[in-house]
């Protein structure tokens, strides 16, 4: 576990400190691109990955995960600060606690995806694909849903 300190905020890879309700409620009312997501989804995402809370006086106010082998590949997901507490600097604080971890420091891949926040992950580095042709992926934006009948 590594915490970081900054003014009145924590960032922590405490996984015991995860409010997963409030997550998960953000996630799956409030983000773009998980809308109705399961919670049951969100805890095993948890679980599994490398995850990250951004805490006022202990009441969660952000969160981010890493998707990764921690040995060459990372896929940065789920990131958010709650709307309460944007325009503080807090997403850049998260993102250099992120990226100052050891652990990921030696990764040769990291990716993510956005649709409004380039600005911030290009200050680390990301840019679009350079080689686009090479990636694929399965995409199904509607897994959540219930199958209509």
């Amino acid at each position: 576990m590594k915490n970081f300190e900054s003014g009145e905020f924590t960032y922590s890879t405490d996984k015991s400190l995860l409010d997963v309700d409030y997550i998960h409620a953000f996630l799956s009312q409030r983000s773009y691109w998980a809308k109705g997501i399961p919670k049951e989804v969100v805890v095993r995402s948890i679980e599994n990955s490398l995850s990250f809370g951004v805490y006022h006086h202990q009441k969660q106010v952000g969160f981010a995960r890493v998707v990764t082998d921690y040995a060459t590949f990372g896929y940065l997901a789920d990131v958010f600060i709650d709307e309460g507490y944007r325009g503080k600097g807090l997403s850049k604080s998260l993102m250099e606690f992120v990226f100052g971890l050891e652990e990921l420091k030696g990764l040769r891949r990291m990716v993510l995806v956005t649709s409004d926040a380039h600005t911030l992950y290009s200050r680390h580095g990301f840019k679009a694909l350079a080689v686009a042709d090479r990636f694929m992926e399965l995409h199904r934006p509607n897994v959540y849903s219930a199958p209509v009948l």
